[in-house]
């Protein structure tokens, strides 16, 4: 198993994931750097197979909440939201946050979308 966590801090990569989520889901994982937590999330998430875009929540908080306001998700952290065509089509926040949960959800995408 191999994990990509790529750090976005702006609103262009915001667009770039909703446009790369066109072609297949795209995973955005919602940090805090201080959180317990969100610290147990970040180890799940290690065990992900696949390309995670990590917001920093303290680092990008105006980016955070223009996640929130784009996607109609209220913010939690930690906090995955997974985007298909554009639009936030799952999500999971703190302790429902596992690997299996997220690589679940990505698989029955796939398959309805067969």
């Amino acid at each position: 198993m191999e994990n990509h966590f790529v750090k976005f801090t702006d609103s262009g990569m915001l667009d770039e994931l909703a446009t790369r989520s066109r072609e297949r889901p795209v995973v955005i994982f919602k940090h805090s750097l201080t959180c317990p937590i969100s610290a147990a999330a970040y180890e799940e998430m290690l065990g992900f197979d696949g390309d995670v875009a990590l917001l920093e929540v303290q680092r990008s908080r105006a980016l955070s909440r223009e996640v929130e306001d784009r996607l109609g998700v209220a913010h939690e952290s930690p906090q995955v939201i997974i985007l298909q065509n554009g639009q936030m089509v799952w999500n999971a926040s703190h302790f429902n946050i596992t690997a299996a949960a997220v690589t679940n959800a990505i698989r029955e995408l796939a398959s309805a979308k067969q």
